[in-house]
Order: structure tokens, then C-alpha cells, then sequence
């Protein structure tokens, strides 16, 4: 799978960015893994290419961050998704 380059943190807006856009796949990919009871470890490994073991605050940080962010596309952001369509 080709990896979307990413950051450690995506940027924090009231808006969808353009960050948002792009990784929307990713986003959905983390919802799915959290209500699959997925482990979050191995969710960082597989969809970013991080291994926790070696970079345990990184990947950490990572996951929180894009978990949150996903989380809040699916209660705030896919508004303005829907009003664009």
C-alpha cells in the first residue's frame, strides 16, 4: 500500500484542511481499527509504517493525534464535507 506522507500531528482547525482531504482514508482506517479493538501498535505499523517498539513517544503521539482528529471528522468534519456535495 503506498503510504500518504504524514505528520506527526495534523494540523487542528474548526475547518476541514486540505490535511483533512487528504488522509481521509487514513481516518476511516483508524475508526475501523479502533472499533475492531484493534492494538494500537500495531494500527501505527501497518498504517504508518512506525514501529512503536523502536519509537515508542513517536508513534504514540501519532496515533492520539490522528485517532482524535479522525474522530472528530466523523462528528464535526463530514458536515462540511456534505455541504460541498
Amino acid at each position: 500500500m503506498k503510504q500518504e506522507a504524514f505528520l506527526d500531528e495534523p494540523p487542528q482547525s474548526t475547518l476541514l484542511t486540505s490535511y483533512d482531504r487528504a488522509h481521509m482514508k487514513l481516518y476511516l482506517r483508524l475508526l475501523d481499527a479502533e472499533t475492531d479493538g484493534a492494538d494500537w501498535r500495531e494500527a501505527v505499523a501497518l498504517l504508518f509504517g512506525i514501529d512503536a517498539g523502536k519509537e515508542p513517544e513517536r508513534a504514540n503521539l501519532i496515533h492520539r493525534s490522528h485517532l482524535a482528529r479522525a474522530r472528530w471528522m466523523r462528528e464535526h468534519g463530514y458536515r462540511q464535507l456534505a455541504s460541498e456535495a
